[in-house]
């Protein structure tokens, strides 16, 4: 069985695991208490992150053999552990934690599958749309909406047909970056439309060719990224650190993320817009 054929077979499984890990959340997201309470870091963490990831990882675990899960709401091994990991699963059992809390909707369960540093598979369900995507390396990526499935693939930026150059962007990260950036790139493609929005769901409107950039010139963890890193890559973009190198995973002690942008038209000299 070939490397794609495998990943295809885990493919369903995985999107199975998002999807009850999805329906966890929202039987949180429909109550009063969310039992809210503050991580080391200051970020928050609900009984909704801890459901999500009680399904995930054991379910992760027994999918694949001998394959670590790197998860958010989990233990991360030392660095001396990792840096001998070849293929693991990475997981964010509820990205945009401060969005579920805000009841706006923009949150996600993330699954991505990393191999030698490269997310090869990568799952993002949206649970408060029920609307999921996934990307496998050599198979292509997918939305799953009302019960269909539906390739998608990143827009060419001469396919515009004379719409705006559609930048997402963080709601509260790195404003002042992304304004220099909008200014650039306004000056060379003309009018340009901003969206904000929270969560890893602004790549996938990368990855759908709904939008041509998103620039994250701020912090995020390599949870935050990986599985809609996969999607992107498999619907025909990038992701690109702020050196325009491809981002790539497990390959330090910490776990942050550079600034990255995400990119939709590949053929597109984006570089010279990018370089400082």
């Amino acid at each position: 069985m070939s490397n794609t054929a495998q990943l295809e077979k885990l493919l369903p499984e995985a999107l199975q695991l998002a999807r009850a890990a999805g329906d966890a959340i929202m039987a949180v997201y429909d109550t009063a208490d969310f039992g809210v309470d503050m991580k080391a870091d200051h970020s928050p963490l609900t009984k909704a992150d801890l459901a999500a990831h009680a399904i995930l990882e054991p379910g992760l675990q027994k999918l694949v053999a001998g394959v670590p899960v790197l998860s958010e709401e989990g233990k991360l091994p030392a660095w001396e552990e990792r840096q001998q990991w070849q293929r693991y699963w990475i997981i964010d059992p509820l990205d945009g934690t401060k969005e579920f809390i805000k009841r706006n909707g923009e949150f996600t369960v993330n699954i991505a599958l990393i191999d030698n540093g490269e997310p090869i598979l990568g799952v993002v369900h949206v649970p408060a749309l029920n609307i999921s995507y996934s990307g496998v390396k050599g198979a292509g990526a997918f939305k799953y909406e009302k019960g269909k499935k539906k390739t998608i693939h990143t827009r060419a930026i001469n396919n515009r047909h004379n719409e705006p150059v559609a930048v997402v962007a963080s709601r509260s990260h790195g404003a002042d970056a992304v304004d220099t950036l909008l200014a650039k790139i306004s000056e060379k493609l003309g009018e340009v439309a901003l969206k904000n929005m929270g969560s890893s769901l602004k790549l996938c409107l990368v990855a759908e060719g709904a939008a041509d950039i998103y620039p994250r010139l701020a912090l995020t963890s390599e949870w935050d990224t990986a599985a809609a890193q996969a999607v992107v890559e498999a619907a025909g973009g990038q992701v690109l650190t702020d050196q325009l190198s491809v981002m790539r995973y497990n390959t330090k002690d910490d776990i942050l993320n550079p600034f990255f942008y995400v990119i939709g038209d590949t053929a597109f000299d984006w570089q010279s817009l990018l370089k400082n």
